[in-house]
């Protein structure tokens, strides 16, 4: 059996079409290898995942917790402290390095006003009071990322994974269609979240042509077989689509020689 690890640094769409996926807490996807058990049978990948919060807080990252949240228990869900301030994904030993542009689309963030660092206070409307105090006191809000800074951050993000490893990098892009989206004028609408995907996918591929990164082109992938069949909301997917994406994941690892770098 040849054996191949796979670095993933993102939220759901990568770690659901990668890893597992569960809907109402049973099991409803398997990953990457039920993939691979039937394409390439002697193939096993081993998946290293971490969340993240946005290309500029991962950025800024020295793999410490600041001092502020040291020894802090808040219920933070799948966004653990260790997760937000991990820098592993520039010296990970993998066979390819997987990210998503999800993350920089979605995710407003908070900075703390003494110290400076990002956070990503994920489920606060739980915290206990104090704490839910302390937020509003010690953060001030960092609101969404903007096209040029993301992608001047992403190409930042590879550059630093390349000084440590040339293994290929894939970054996931997103399906613009928002399920219910009715939209048909956008004078005095402002940027919506369907155009401002729009905008980071042809932004993604102006990074690729200059860094030779391989995008997983979700965008294309639900327009092929259906946003109606395949989406749940505006960033999940059903099983059939992360069934596709990881079809898509390992098509382009087997184009890009990295089944042939698995060891035994």
């Amino acid at each position: 059996m040849k054996r191949l690890t796979l670095f993933v640094k993102g939220n759901v769409d990568v770690r659901d079409s990668l890893h597992f996926c569960r809907i109402g807490g049973e099991l409803s996807w398997n990953g990457i290898n039920e993939v691979l058990r039937k394409r390439h049978p002697k193939s096993l990948a081993r998946i290293k995942h971490e969340t993240w919060t946005r290309s500029d807080a991962l950025l800024e990252c020295n793999g410490s917790v600041p001092q502020a949240l040291t020894g802090r228990d808040l219920p933070l869900g799948p966004y653990s402290l260790a997760s937000q301030f991990s820098d592993a994904v520039f010296t990970a030993s993998a066979n390819a390095i997987i990210l998503s542009i999800q993350p920089d689309v979605t995710t407003s963030l908070m900075r703390h006003r003494r110290d400076g660092f990002l956070f990503y206070p994920s489920g606060a409307e739980a915290w206990a009071p104090a704490d839910r105090a302390g937020l509003q006191s010690d953060y001030e809000a960092n609101g969404l990322l903007s096209v040029d800074a993301a992608l001047n951050n992403l190409a930042a993000v590879v550059a630093k994974i390349r000084r440590h490893s040339e293994v290929p990098i894939l970054i996931y892009n997103l399906s613009p269609i928002i399920p219910g989206d009715q939209i048909h004028c956008y004078a005095g609408v402002g940027e919506t979240f369907s155009t401002r995907i729009r905008k980071f996918n042809l932004a993604l591929a102006g990074l690729s042509e200059d860094t030779g990164i391989s995008i997983i082109d979700v965008d294309a992938i639900v327009a092929r077989h259906g946003a109606d069949a395949l989406k749940l909301d505006a960033v999940h997917l059903k099983p059939q689509g992360y069934l596709l994406l990881a079809e898509e994941v390992v098509r382009v690892l087997d184009d890009l020689g990295v089944l042939d770098t698995a060891t035994q």
